[in-house]
């Protein structure tokens, strides 16, 4: 079973498996399968399962967060013997030393706090990397119809939105949020220190704001889970316009998709006000726990120093602890905020991090003759692909092939022509592995080794190919990365590229992509090509590999093509003729179903299918009135939309 391919790019599909411009969304996508989100409970194992590894740097940050937080909490005694002093009527040298500890304590504090923080910044971010890590790995290896269930939008807000969300919970919010926790404990053990009756008087506060961050927590956790799928909902709309945005102008949807995009937004924007409105509700409930619980500590000191059990100075420091809480305190409540957030996000990015990552079956070694003499151009070990009672749907009660059975001869290059429609795609990535067949099977053996040896057995190159960001060597290697220079100067060669890459302003080294050197769309193609003469697949498959590069290098590409499959066994999705005529054997599919095959002359012979589509292409089918119908070969196509 070819499960797991060397996909060098992919294509659209045969049928697409959802119309977004055909039906309208609300936050929740009706018709869509979001992607996964993690329960609690798995998130935080999940949390648990990154620190682990680290767990000497978590000591050590979290121990120096400890200690710099013990040492400001001297601060508070200090103003307190200070009082005292003054309250006393004591010498004024009596408070030198105070002063002098006040500003001890304040070095010692800043130093201890800038390197806790640091400690814990680096947990944080080193645990972030290794979380985007595994998401982007078990995002790019998504079976690619949950991708398109699921909808382009919910992936991208999931690789932009809570990404970013999380990576600023983890830079902002979870050092402070530390900070200010050992600071509450240990500034409730002070005070318990100063006077038992002093720590009972601040506990007054602590209902009113545990009652609030439960009330918050209880409301919030939905809310924000709710806005990250309006946010993903949104972003899929904003997709299907922009990308539709030809047929939407053809059709005159101007103002029906504004409106989509528009409910859709005004979606969000409303569920971001409740979430305004929820942390003001929240703010006015603290300020009661404020208010009642240091009303509470100058009472009691008040009560405590006239019954003479403890002096100004002492009463002063719990008051001035208490007080001190309310950053801290505060700190930790509104941190929950993003705390609640960066949760939803981070349950997001989990449940896609957690997906399995299907397991390619490999090839199994060549047990039984073959089963005609392989062609002659098998100058490379090929491979044998058999397609056995193959159905596949991309929605249920919708299917797209119907009992597909095929076998590709190790290197016999074969043409896959057919109407619009017809499934020529679908069977294509089907056998590439992209997808996996609804019922049936698909088997891919190998006849021996390649030159790559140990690659994976099917390579797909489709009319999409994306140029990566860097130096065009660079850009090659992602086939084969030990490739030497050579090798890639060979690699060009065999597509007809060598010329124009050695023209560029520094040679293999050039910037293409995104921001770099601009290549045309032959060259993108011939790039991929070379890709897969790098990759070196024993089987090799081509959806519409050329279409892009018009007439002035159709010819140019198809012979490019030809080379860079010499020796493999190649399906080839022909979207000119040409490609079929000289492929050993041409396969016609019609309603997802294999309706001919044969070669060139026996197809044309038999007067079926493709004796009518090459009549069409080469110009020969007259009109009722016999005058000849010429169309241009070069611009003629052939294409599954």
């Amino acid at each position: 079973m070819s499960d797991s391919p060397d996909t060098l790019n992919t294509g659209p599909t045969d049928a697409a498996p959802d119309d977004a411009s055909a039906r309208d969304f609300g936050p929740d996508p009706v018709g869509r399968e979001l992607l996964p989100t993690a329960t609690p409970a798995r998130t935080r194992a999940a949390v648990r399962e990154l620190v682990r590894p680290r767990r000497g740097l978590t000591v050590a940050g979290f121990a120096t967060m400890t200690t710099a937080t013990g040492v400001g909490l001297l601060v508070q005694p200090l103003l307190g013997r200070i009082v005292d002093i003054v309250a006393d009527h004591r010498p004024p040298g009596d408070i030198t030393l105070p002063v002098v500890l006040l500003v001890l304590v304040a070095l010692a504090q800043g130093a201890t706090t800038a390197l806790g923080l640091s400690l814990v910044s680096r947990l944080g971010e080193t645990v972030l990397a290794r979380l985007r890590e595994r998401f982007v790995e078990k995002a790019l290896r998504l079976p690619l119809e949950q991708v398109e269930k699921a909808g382009a939008g919910d992936l991208t807000a999931r690789v932009t939105r809570d990404v970013s969300v999380v990576g600023e919970a983890v830079r902002d919010a979870l050092p402070e949020l530390a900070r200010s926790l050992l600071a509450i404990a240990l500034t409730l053990a002070a005070m318990a220190a100063l006077d038992w009756r002093f720590f009972l008087a601040a506990l007054i506060a602590v209902p009113v704001q545990a009652s609030t961050a439960r009330w918050y927590v209880r409301n919030a956790v939905p809310l924000y889970a709710r806005q990250r799928i309006a946010t993903g909902s949104q972003q899929q709309q904003l997709l299907d316009t922009i990308a539709g945005a030809g047929t939407v102008r053809a059709f005159r949807l101007e103002e029906e998709h504004t409106e989509r995009v528009t409910r859709r937004s005004s979606a969000a924007v409303e569920l971001t006000l409740r979430g305004v409105r929820l942390v003001l509700d929240f703010y006015n409930r603290l300020h009661i726990a404020e208010y009642a619980g240091l009303a509470a500590v100058l009472v009691t000191g008040f009560l405590l120093v006239r019954g003479g059990s403890v002096s100004i100075g002492t009463a002063t420091a719990a008051a001035l602890y208490f007080h001190s809480l309310f950053t801290p305190v505060n700190a930790a409540l509104v941190l929950l905020d993003d705390a609640q957030s960066a949760t939803a996000a981070l349950a997001r990015l989990v449940g896609v991090a957690d997906q399995p990552s299907p397991e390619p079956e490999k090839p199994e070694p060549e047990k039984q003759a073959h089963e005609s003499q392989p062609s002659p151009r098998t100058a490379k070990a090929g491979g044998t692909v058999t397609v056995t009672g193959i159905h596949h749907a991309y929605e249920p009660g919708r299917p797209v092939l119907h009992d597909v059975d095929l076998t590709l001869r190790a290197g016999e290059r074969v043409a896959l022509v057919g109407p619009s429609g017809a499934g020529k795609t679908t069977l294509a990535k089907l056998i590439a592995g992209v997808h996996r067949p609804t019922a049936g099977s698909v088997r891919v053996t190998t006849n021996g080794a390649g030159e790559s040896g140990d690659g994976l057995p099917v390579a797909l190159v489709t009319q999409e190919t994306h140029v990566f960001a860097g130096p065009l060597a660079d850009d090659l290697r992602l086939a084969r990365a030990d490739a030497t220079d050579d090798e890639l100067r060979t690699a060009l060669t065999a597509v007809s590229a060598l010329d124009w890459a050695e023209t560029l302003p520094e040679g293999l080294d050039t910037v293409v992509g995104e921001g770099g050197h601009r290549l045309t769309s032959a060259q993108v193609q011939q790039l991929a090509l070379a890709r897969l003469v790098l990759a070196d697949p024993p089987v090799a498959v081509l959806d519409e590999a050329t279409a892009e590069a018009g007439s002035t290098g159709a010819r140019l590409l198809e012979q490019a093509a030809d080379r860079a499959v010499d020796g493999r066994t190649a399906l080839v999705v022909a979207h000119r003729l040409t490609q079929a005529a000289t492929a050993d054997r041409i396969v016609v599919m019609d309603g997802g179903r294999i309706v001919e095959s044969g070669t060139h002359d026996e197809l044309c012979a038999a007067a079926g299918i493709y004796a009518s589509l090459w009549e069409a292409w080469s110009g020969t089918r007259t009109t009722a009135d016999e005058t000849p119908t010429h169309h241009r070969p070069d611009t003629t196509t052939l294409k599954d939309h």
